[in-house]
């Protein structure tokens, strides 16, 4: 881990391409508190790809909007919900569809941590292709 921070709304580990949030019980997740993680995620990642995961250990509201301006963060690839709950499943798929970006829930921090895995390495394979593209490379 590279960073804990400890906010009034939520604890945050920023880990080398991936963050965790996990947000204090009954809270509302609201345009305030996700610009306060939008500021924390640009200063650690840069224009570097990340994965945000939250694991969802409390219960608490989201207000959806603020999905569409969390998927205006570039570098942002991919958004992971970690929770057993069932209701997490209807959940999930309703707030998934105000996230114009890659958006599963997971179980446990194990698959979400592989999945993001996948991510990062698709993006980077990406990359690679696109900066030879540019430069005329041809393999």
């Amino acid at each position: 881990m590279i960073r804990l921070y400890n906010l009034d709304f939520c604890s945050l580990e920023i880990h080398h391409n991936y963050m965790i949030a996990v947000m204090k019980e009954g809270i509302v997740v609201s345009a305030t508190n996700n610009s306060i993680l939008i500021k924390i995620a640009e200063k650690h990642f840069k224009k570097a790809p990340f994965v945000y995961i939250t694991h969802r250990i409390h219960s608490y509201a989201v207000d959806p909007i603020v999905y569409i301006k969390t998927a205006e963060v570039s570098n942002l690839i991919g958004f992971a919900v970690v929770s057993k709950d069932p209701r997490q499943k209807e959940q999930t798929t309703y707030e998934k569809s105000f996230f114009k970006k890659e958006f599963r829930r997971f179980d446990d921090i194990e698959s979400a941590l592989s999945w993001k895995e996948e991510l990062i390495s698709k993006y980077q394979q990406s990359k690679s292709f696109s900066d030879k593209d540019k430069k005329g490379i041809k393999e």
